[in-house]
C-alpha cells in the first residue's frame, strides 16, 4: 500500500499540472471500488477549478474553487498519473484538465477511495499526527507510549497516533534508530524515543527524494516508479545481511504483519 512517501511524491508531481487548472470533463468506467463512487461524482468535479493539493496522511485532498473537497486515497494498488495513452485495463476514472491534460486513476484491486465532500470522512478528520509536522517530538512520542503494552511498531503504524506511517517504513524507522519492533513502547527510554523522531523524519524524507518505494503497482503522478525499495535496510530482507553489521536479518509476524528486524542492530 502506498505509504506516506508514496502519497507526497504523487502530490509533488502533480500539484504543478492541475492547481489552477479547471476540470473540463470526468469519465468513471467503473464505480465500484473500496467505497462506491457517488453517482453524481462527474457532475460535481466538473467544470469545477482545483485550486490547491495537499496531503493529509495518505490521502490526497483537491481543493475545490466551490469550497468542496475531491478526496482520494490509493488503497493498495491505486495509481493517480497524467497520461496521454488511451484507456487501458483497470483505469476506472478519467479525468480531463482544461489544458488538455489528462489524469487516469487505475487500481486492479479497487481499494482505493474517490468522493467530493463538504465535511472530510472520519477516516481522515480522526487522523493523528503528521510526521512531518512540528509538533512530532520525541515528547510527542512518549506522551502517547507512555503506560503502553502494544509493541512499538505497532503504535508507529496506528494512523489515530501517526498519520502515514505503515509497515515499510515502520520497519525501516526502527532499524535506524536501533530499537526492535516488538519492544514494548511504554518501556522505551527517553533516548531511544529521541532516536525514533530523528529517524522517522530521515527515512521519509530518505524515501521521498527517490520518489518513494515501487514494490509492485505504485507509479507517480507521471507515472514513474520510485527506487527506495533498492535502498531498504530490513524490509523484505529476511535473511539477508544487515548493511549495517552483516548480521541475517530476521522475520517474524507481528500482528497480522510481516516483521524484519537485525537482531544485533535492534535491541
Amino acid at each position: 500500500m502506498p505509504e506516506l512517501p508514496e502519497v507526497e511524491t504523487v502530490r509533488r508531481t502533480l500539484r504543478p499540472r492541475v492547481v489552477g487548472r479547471r476540470v473540463a470533463a470526468v469519465r468513471v468506467h467503473e464505480p465500484r471500488l473500496r467505497r462506491r463512487i457517488q453517482p453524481d461524482f462527474a457532475e460535481s468535479l466538473g467544470g469545477r477549478t482545483i485550486q490547491e493539493l495537499r496531503r493529509v496522511g495518505k490521502y490526497l485532498l483537491f481543493d475545490l474553487d466551490d469550497g468542496r473537497v475531491w478526496v482520494v486515497h490509493l488503497g493498495m494498488s491505486g495509481c493517480l498519473a497524467t497520461t496521454s495513452a488511451g484507456i487501458a485495463r483497470h483505469d476506472h476514472v478519467d479525468i480531463e484538465l482544461g489544458d488538455g491534460t489528462r489524469l487516469i486513476y487505475n487500481d486492479p484491486r479497487r481499494f482505493g477511495l474517490m468522493m467530493i465532500t463538504t465535511c472530510l470522512p472520519r477516516e481522515v478528520s480522526e487522523l493523528g499526527i503528521d510526521p512531518f509536522s512540528g509538533d512530532y517530538c520525541s515528547d510527542y512520542l512518549r506522551g502517547v507510549c507512555r503506560g503502553r503494552k502494544r509493541p512499538i511498531k505497532n503504535l508507529l503504524m496506528d494512523q489515530r497516533i501517526i498519520a502515514g506511517v505503515g509497515n515499510i517504513y515502520a520497519s525501516e524507522i526502527l532499524h535506524r534508530a536501533g530499537v526492535r519492533p516488538t519492544r514494548r513502547a511504554g518501556g522505551l527510554r527517553r533516548r531511544e524515543l529521541e532516536a525514533i523522531a530523528l529517524a522517522t523524519r530521515e527515512v521519509l524524507e530518505a524515501s521521498i527524494e527517490l520518489g518513494g518505494s515501487s514494490i509492485s503497482d505504485y507509479r507517480d503522478g507521471e507515472g514513474r516508479s520510485g527506487y527506495f525499495q533498492t535502498r531498504f535496510a530490513v524490509y523484505d530482507r529476511a535473511d539477508e545481511p544487515c548493511r549495517r553489521c552483516g548480521e541475517p536479518i530476521r522475520s517474524r509476524v507481528l500482528v497480522g504483519r510481516s516483521t524484519f528486524y537485525c537482531p544485533q542492530c535492534q535491541r
